[in-house]
């Protein structure tokens, strides 16, 4: 899978050691941004992520700030971007199965990195349950594109 990561400053060391256990993983890794643990602004990176998924060069996108609220906000203003904030393995979880989530955001000052790889594991290896949470989806869709999803069946 090619996935897209950045942070900003608070973020900078968790998200190096994410990408190379991804690599080692198997899978395509791009790190956005300079990592150079400067002082950065969230909605920079986010913005950055968020256009690499929802333009498909990435297939998903993975986000570090201090508390990766932040970053969840500013990333899910990019359209097509299904930002989740996950703080543990059951938010990771249903943040695939039920909200197809293509963009996980995370805490680098609270979570630690042993439990960020097992959020990163579970939200990577988690399907998408489609069913009722399908038209869940579609309804977030119509939302970005104006239409009131009541509105839909």
């Amino acid at each position: 899978m090619k996935l897209a990561l950045s942070a900003d400053h608070r973020g900078v060391g968790a998200t190096k050691q994410l990408a190379d256990r991804l690599r080692s993983q198997g899978h395509e890794v791009v790190i956005l941004g300079s990592m150079n643990g400067d002082t950065c602004d969230y909605p920079d990176p986010a913005y950055s992520v968020g256009l690499e998924v929802s333009s498909g060069r990435a297939d998903r996108g993975i986000l570090l700030c201090g508390s990766g609220i932040g970053m969840s906000i500013a990333a899910n203003k990019v359209k097509g971007v299904r930002a989740a904030l996950v703080h543990d393995e059951l938010t990771a979880e249903m943040s695939r199965s039920h909200n197809d989530a293509n963009v996980v955001c995370m805490s680098a000052d609270l979570l630690g990195q042993k439990l960020i790889e097992k959020i990163v594991d579970i939200w990577m290896t988690t399907p998408f349950q489609g069913g009722r949470h399908e038209r869940r989806v579609k309804k977030i869709h119509a939302i970005e594109n104006g239409v009131d999803p009541a509105t839909m069946g």
